[in-house]
């Protein structure tokens, strides 16, 4: 009798463990009832599986449909602001993938918490990959959606993959720029050099110690005198409107010698030759703004727009969906992915 109340445990526990994953909801935003999501992996050009979420609307209107590549904020997880926007744009008649990008979250990658500009570009490229040979996609209706710091890859991607009809970036970060020069470009060419001289030497010790030291995150409390950029992500990352476990932005901190590459290899370099749609979001009151503005300008062509939401700071537009223009998000994909 112990046996077999011993083995009925066994399998209980099994049972449990195997189907809770696909019955579970780990996302920091309301599951909805109008599209099916499953997760899959993919691997990039560098053979880095990468993990994500496809969404697909429940009642489809094609038998192939319009598809959307999702992924940022810079340091989030697919579970956080790219899973809402990939299921709200499911909900409205896309199939979207939100991913994780290389060395973070679910996806492969060591060492961990490893950012690059190459890379993380080549990350989106890969989700197209994926998408193109789905057999319920439209191989000539696939647009990128990259907020944050993937809002710059997104757009970099787009100049140089042709497959990508159309871009949205929303909230977007110029990484590169702001590694190696600073917010609102303060930092001069002598203070850049000293910082290279501090990463160097961190990779020497790095080598030495066989481990990777990671910057400081953000903190676990605020002290009141940080800058409200600050107090924005903390609001968003660190309190149940966004945390999440798997996130960087959450609980910790990049590996230090990840800013090497950013600052020796500048995004948006080719961006004036982007021929397909760009759709650039921003808040007026974002700190980051500046970047979206001035990547805005290089842009050629009518068929680029930036769109400036009133009031709106930079954290808003990953999950305050009164704030997010959906509706103009979706006009923009329908008029430019047909």
């Amino acid at each position: 009798m112990k046996i077999l109340l011993s083995l009925f445990i066994v399998c209980a526990v099994v049972l449990v463990w195997w189907f809770y994953p696909l019955n579970s909801w780990d996302k920091t935003f309301v599951k909805s009832d109008k599209v099916s999501v499953r997760k899959v992996k993919f691997k990039n050009r560098y053979g880095i599986e990468l993990v994500g979420d496809l969404y697909t609307p429940k009642n489809k209107t094609a038998e192939k449909l319009p598809a959307l590549a999702v992924s940022g904020p810079f340091g989030a997880v697919k579970e956080q602001s790219s899973g809402l926007y990939a299921q709200t744009m499911a909900e409205r008649g896309f199939i979207t993938l939100a991913f994780d990008p290389s060395y973070t979250g679910e996806s492969g990658g060591n060492p961990r918490l490893v950012a690059s500009p190459d890379i993380n570009t080549e990350d989106m490229s890969a989700a197209v990959d994926f998408l193109s040979v789905q057999p319920d996609v439209d191989i000539g209706k696939i647009g990128v959606i990259g907020i944050c710091g993937f809002g710059g890859f997104a757009l970099n991607a787009a100049a140089m993959d042709t497959r990508i009809k159309a871009t949205v970036t929303s909230t977007m970060y110029d990484m590169s720029r702001v590694n190696a020069n600073g917010y609102f470009d303060a930092m001069g060419q002598e203070e850049r050099y000293r910082l290279k001289e501090k990463l160097n030497a961190q990779r020497t010790e790095d080598f030495k110690t066989g481990t990777y030291a990671v910057e400081a995150g953000l903190p676990d409390k605020l002290t009141g005198e940080e800058p409200q950029f600050v107090k924005d992500y903390y609001d968003y990352y660190k309190t149940p409107r966004g945390y999440h476990k798997r996130s960087k932005n959450s609980n910790t901190g990049w590996n230090m010698t990840s800013s090497l590459s950013f600052i020796n290899m500048p995004i948006l370099a080719y961006s004036d030759e982007i021929k397909s749609a760009v759709l650039m979001i921003h808040g007026e009151k974002a700190h980051s703004r500046y970047f979206s503005e001035d990547a805005y300008k290089k842009l050629v062509g009518d068929n680029k727009e930036l769109m400036i939401i009133p009031n709106a700071n930079h954290t808003d537009l990953y999950d305050k969906t009164e704030v997010i223009p959906f509706d103009k998000i979706t006009q923009f994909f329908r008029d430019n992915l047909k």
